[in-house]
């Protein structure tokens, strides 16, 4: 069982769910980082196509994530007044907002997949697997890495013997991959360095590391690996919308804000009217939330509207730059 990362720079790519593709996570593995298909939104099928076509273009290894599926029941009288609460942004845009929201768990195919491609590294978001995945996984000497945003998450991470993992601090574009409550609102240094003093497995610090200064500023700190996602969203082979890329480029200091409302999780990401108007309002649980807003997203992205778009990204937005992946990666490291 190897106890690091096979990689040659202690960095990896965050698995960034919808803006991942194949020649973007290929980009990310060949200048030494580990690159990771974000599979939070793929099925079973999708997922093992996704592998297999970067097993295709790189033989540099590579992890995917996955999105622990959580036991939500679906209280009807929720969803409808979550339904309400978007309805004036729906007939704003003029589109019905979905009546059918699919609820299947294609988890457990992901896992298939991954067993069935040889894939060596698996993160997890939102969570721990169940015993049977864990074992299965580990019988086949896969790498396991857990998200955390506190040290109880953490603690929980090393306990379910997993080998390693991220402790992602507030600063964070994207989801919060919290699954204790309340959720923790630590910085990523704070978070590293209470992680240290609590648990012995590698720690991966993520949120907010943009610079070459916070790259080794963590690595100081302790982390074996830092993991980068907004500073690679607007990399010339990532596939983030233009219009995504350009709200990165041309964010401020204070641009971004935690949200619930466009998923039903919190996340951070663009601050814009969705955000604004719908801070008090009733959300329906995740996944069904993201169900619920997808079409607006679409339509939105459609009309080149910013203000109805979820536009991930992290606090330290404003410091990201155009560039190719391995121009980002070699301005971190040099």
């Amino acid at each position: 069982m190897m106890e690091k990362l096979p990689i040659e720079n202690p960095i990896v790519q965050a698995p960034m769910a919808g803006v991942t593709t194949p020649e973007f996570v290929v980009a990310c593995c060949e200048t030494g980082v580990l690159g990771s298909i974000g599979a939070g939104y793929l099925n079973g099928q999708e997922t093992k196509r996704f592998i297999q076509e970067v097993k295709a273009l790189t033989e540099k290894p590579f992890s995917v994530n996955l999105f622990v599926p959580e036991q939500t029941k679906s209280d009807l009288h929720l969803v409808q007044r979550a339904r309400e609460a978007l309805q004036p942004i729906c007939e704003e845009l003029n589109i019905a907002i979905p009546e059918f929201i699919p609820t299947s768990n294609v988890f457990q195919e992901q896992v298939q997949a991954i067993l069935e491609e040889g894939v060596t590294v698996v993160s997890f978001t939102f969570g721990l697997p169940d015993d049977e995945t864990l074992s299965a996984l580990k019988q086949k000497d896969v790498y396991l890495i857990g998200t955390a945003t506190s040290v109880e998450e953490a603690v929980a991470v090393e306990k379910a013997g997993l080998n390693a993992v991220v402790v992602q601090g507030i600063e964070a574009g994207g989801h919060r991959g919290s699954f204790v409550e309340p959720m923790a609102l630590h910085s990523t240094a704070d978070l590293l360095k209470a992680a240290k003093e609590n648990i012995s497995i590698p720690v991966i610090a993520a949120g907010g590391i943009m610079t070459k200064s916070q790259v080794f500023d963590m690595l100081e700190l302790g982390a074996s690996y830092v993991q980068i996602g907004t500073v690679l969203l607007t990399a010339t082979e990532c596939a983030a919308p233009k219009l995504h890329k350009e709200a990165i480029l041309n964010s401020g200091q204070q641009a971004t804000t935690l949200t619930k409302a466009f998923t039903g999780k919190y996340a951070r990401g663009l601050k814009n009217r969705f955000t604004e108007e719908l801070k008090e309002a009733v959300t329906a649980p995740y996944p069904l939330q993201h169900y619920l807003t997808q079409p607006i997203r679409k339509e939105s992205a459609r009309q080149n509207n910013l203000e109805y778009m979820s536009l991930w990204m992290g606090e330290n937005s404003y410091l990201a730059k155009e560039a190719s992946v391995k121009e980002i990666i070699e301005t971190l490291l040099q």
